[in-house]
């Protein structure tokens, strides 16, 4: 399904959106993803942001539809399309067979690791270090995130590439 959002009454702004709407694959996941990402795509709307969606289905609905991976090979052509994924949580189902869709998708699309950039707000809001700025980069695909284990004794689990 293809929309386009744009702003109701357009706010006069000297950066305002001269260009073609931004294609964006969105995914509205399971649970309670339909319900955030019609959140998400309302503030979008409000912010003026020009987006032409295509909305693609992920998820435990694929998962029992009989894809093992969750995702159709429809939607990896609409990611490869847009280049930008949008997407509310989404269900692994429980059980044997179940391959994480976050796990796949962080490793073909190469999403190693996540970057999450912190700053202070000092003087707004009080801290003890009012000039420290880091970066956190969290390795992605390995380790806990490689969606292999296997158990070693009764009591212990490890998780392996």
């Amino acid at each position: 399904m293809n929309t386009t959002l744009s702003p109701h009454q357009p706010a006069k702004r000297h950066n305002a959106p001269t260009s073609a709407p931004t294609p964006v694959t969105v995914s509205y996941g399971d649970g309670i993803g339909p319900e955030i990402m019609e959140a998400v795509l309302r503030i979008l709307d409000a912010a003026g942001a020009r987006l032409q969606l295509e909305t693609i289905e992920v998820g435990e609905k694929v998962y029992r539809s009989g894809n093992t991976s969750g995702i159709a090979p429809e939607a990896w052509d609409s990611l490869a399309r847009t280049k930008v994924l949008l997407k509310a949580p989404i269900t692994t189902p429980q059980g044997s067979g179940y391959k994480s869709l976050n796990v796949t998708m962080r490793k073909v699309l190469g999403l190693y690791a996540n970057v999450r950039p912190n700053i202070t707000y000092a003087p707004y809001i009080p801290t003890e270090h009012p000039r420290m700025n880091m970066v956190i980069i969290r390795e992605n695909e390995e380790d806990l995130y490689a969606g292999i284990e296997h158990r070693k004794q009764m009591r212990s689990s490890n998780a392996s590439n």
